[in-house]
């Protein structure tokens, strides 16, 4: 007996070499057969003992109160090598046989409460290579006059305007080329402040893109050189922002040019589908070839291109009177060099419904309200 009072259990036997028996570490040590390992039984703690100082009693094996144990079972040693289970393969010619359920109408990969919702109609998709359908808003609304391409594009990118009452806002929508097209109050504000300038150009000053050594007649726009009107807004440099001519004015040509920031004013005048009436005094020398007046009017071209009929009246000796509805490069020089003439001077005066009038060369003014090309 120790020192605690309790009886050290005897050490059970060795079990064999880890070397000799691979699972020596998780069987358990084997009883010899015949043989009963003695039972300690735990005693109750007697009175006045505070619990401590109980002695267990050990009950020899064999004895009446000692429950009989059962001899453990011999395991045998495994062998061969160390592999995955697999699941047992079902008998053949056997189904197997599993609780019955209802077969789901549920899409694979998806819940029943997807399933159960109703299904939505699939986009319909454009093939490759089709065309897309219906046409660009924007061109729809330059091919009506409302705007500029560029303008349309601007007011669909604030949501001022509207397909049969709907707010469109995205850049590229195609619509029915008939559609109702509206825009919004905003919009219009916005178009009433574009102007349009009516400037007498002279010699020396190219319309467009100046060329080098050359210089543009949008310089010439200034309050000093304004003819001023009643009701005409007060110049202002911002007002330059966008401006551009609507038709082009030789370098050695002179008379009415038009500069505008509104786009519907420069389609209906240099526009595919423009018929707008250009109206010019040209001085020539040189001799007429036969008909070369009637040629003028219709039969020659430019590029590989007939020319559009034009009406073409002699005014004196060297003056002639032309009336287009197109504006080719240097269009009346090139004509006028194709019946034996050369062009000295060349002056325009009118662009569809407006004159050059007493207009000074090298002023402007703005277009009036109540005036229309």
């Amino acid at each position: 007996m120790s020192e605690t009072g309790r009886e050290r259990k005897p050490k059970p036997p060795s079990a064999a070499a880890p070397g000799d028996d691979p699972w020596a570490r998780w069987r358990k040590p084997e009883t010899p057969a015949g043989a009963a390992a003695d039972r300690v039984v735990p005693r109750a703690a007697g009175k006045g003992s505070g619990g401590t100082g109980a002695v267990d009693r050990v009950e020899p094996a064999g004895s009446p109160s000692a429950p009989v144990k059962q001899p453990a079972t011999v395991r045998q040693r495994p062998t061969g090598t160390l592999s995955p289970i697999k699941p047992a393969a079902p008998a053949r010619g056997k189904a197997a046989k599993t609780a019955f359920r209802k077969a789901s109408t549920a899409p694979v990969g998806k819940s029943y409460d997807a399933a159960a919702s109703p299904a939505r109609a699939p986009a319909a998709q454009r093939e490759p290579g089709a065309p897309a359908q219906g046409v660009r808003l924007s061109k729809v609304m330059s091919t009506r006059g409302m705007c500029s391409r560029r303008e349309a594009d601007l007011w669909i990118e604030r949501g001022w305007v509207f397909v049969a009452g709907e707010r469109i806002a995205e850049l590229g929508s195609r619509i029915d080329p008939d559609a109702e097209i509206s825009i919004s109050r905003e919009a219009k504000q916005d178009q009433a402040k574009l102007v349009t300038i009516l400037l007498n150009k002279p010699v020396g000053y190219v319309s467009g893109q100046p060329e080098p050594g050359s210089t543009p007649a949008v310089t010439l726009i200034a309050a000093a050189t304004q003819v001023r009107q009643s009701g005409d807004p007060e110049f202002k440099p911002w007002m330059l922002r966008g401006l551009a001519p609507a038709g082009r004015l030789d370098v050695d040509s002179t008379g009415l040019l038009v500069l505008t920031q509104d786009g519907r004013i420069a389609r209906k005048l240099i526009g595919e589908e423009s018929d707008a009436e250009k109206e010019y005094l040209v001085r020539v020398t040189g001799d007429l070839i036969k008909d070369g007046l009637k040629l003028l009017g219709h039969g020659l071209e430019l590029d590989g291109r007939p020319l559009k009929p034009a009406r073409v009246r002699q005014i004196n000796a060297d003056q002639l009177h032309f009336i287009l509805r197109e504006g080719r490069k240097r269009q009346i020089r090139r004509m006028c060099e194709l019946v034996g003439l050369r062009v000295t001077g060349l002056k325009r005066v009118r662009i569809g419904k407006i004159k050059l009038g007493d207009l000074a060369p090298g002023h402007w003014r703005f277009l009036r309200p109540d005036e229309a090309f």
